[in-house]
């Protein structure tokens, strides 16, 4: 037990590393920005002042959050992730963030994927700022506060977008639409708004209580860091918690027992300097902390439990032997997975 501790802590150690050493690291950047006139031609570090590091937006935003996760529940890193905080989460910064997203020509900037990991950011902040015992609580309360105009316009946009959208967007990228939702109930259940959360219920109902018999087979595409099939599965046990058999009806005809797909073995990647490819490392994270949230709802020591247990054991391993500091492709993004995963986040 104590070897597993140090271990965990090292691995706390090395992803807050990775985290810092991105954060606030301008270039190189690419920036997803609908230009409305010659004064948009400006450096993401004046257009996006509070998330403009980490290659891009969402993972600016994830890689806050991961900074806020360590620093709240590993007292050895709390210090050094704070500092790289206060200099993010300041009132000036995300009013200026406000500013840049509330803009008719920017309604689909970021949506859904970004959008969720702020509103993961906000929950992480506002459950550490109800810990009594931290010290620096007072700063934590007045940087989940700078945030609150920003989640409200998250929160909006979401909520105004999920009604029309006709069909649920099943990629393996940032587009998905069952992972998103996953996230947002997770938040909006956090801090009690009911409408929110029922919307999200509601939408996901609608996208995916007639789906049957998914076909694994299709999946992985070769850029994946999600899997459609699984990020479903996981948010319907989201959905359906408070009715197990309910889900256990679902799952049986979504993922017929003693069908356990070849596919959602670790895939081989080929090229982890590629941007593109490297995703397949995250595909693993991911498919690991699905699985586990989906192991929740199944009966204790079924066969099936088992099975998906050792699956998300084996994808777990790969994607975290996979991360290589070397490499900015995947180091800029792949700590927020392995630390969503190895904190249990989905489910703690």
């Amino acid at each position: 037990m104590a070897s597993k501790r140090l271990d965990l802590s090292a691995l706390h150690r090395r992803f807050v590393s990775l985290a810092l050493s991105c954060v606030h690291r301008e270039y190189p950047n690419k920036i997803a920005h609908v230009l409305t006139s010659d004064a948009d031609i400006q450096a993401p570090r004046q257009l996006t002042p509070a998330f403009y590091g980490c290659f891009d937006w969402h993972s600016a935003v994830h890689g806050h959050w991961l900074l806020a996760r360590l620093a709240r529940i590993d007292s050895n890193l709390t210090d050094e992730c704070c500092q790289a905080l206060r200099q993010s989460l300041t009132k000036e910064n995300l009013d200026n963030e406000v500013k840049y997203i509330d803009n008719n020509q920017r309604q689909a900037f970021e949506r859904p994927y970004g959008l969720a990991w702020l509103l993961q950011l906000t929950m992480e902040l506002d459950e550490w700022s109800k810990e009594e015992n931290h010290q620096i609580l007072k700063e934590v309360k007045q940087w989940r506060e700078n945030l609150r105009t920003l989640e409200e316009l998250v929160v909006k946009r979401l909520s105004l977008w999920l009604p029309k959208l006709s069909y649920p967007v099943r990629s393996g990228e940032h587009s998905q639409t069952a992972f998103a939702l996953g996230l947002s109930l997770d938040y909006a259940r956090h801090v009690n708004n009911d409408i929110f959360a029922q919307l999200i219920e509601q939408q996901s109902l609608r996208f995916f209580t007639q789906d049957k018999f998914y076909p694994f087979n299709y999946e992985p595409s070769g850029e994946d860091f999600l899997s459609a099939g699984l990020a479903e599965a996981d948010l319907m046990r989201r959905v359906m918690k408070r009715n197990s058999e309910r889900f256990l009806q679902w799952f049986k005809e979504f993922l017929p027992e003693n069908n356990l797909p070849i596919n959602l073995e670790p895939p081989s990647i080929a090229d982890p300097t590629d941007p593109k490819l490297i995703h397949l490392a995250g595909l693993c994270l991911s498919r690991a902390w699905m699985l586990e949230g989906i192991i929740q709802m199944l009966p204790e020591n079924s066969e099936q439990r088992n099975q998906l247990k050792d699956l998300s054991q084996r994808n777990a391993q790969a994607g975290l032997t996979a991360i290589d500091e070397s490499h900015y492709e995947g180091g800029h993004w792949l700590g927020t997975f392995a630390v969503y995963l190895i904190t249990r986040r989905g489910i703690n």
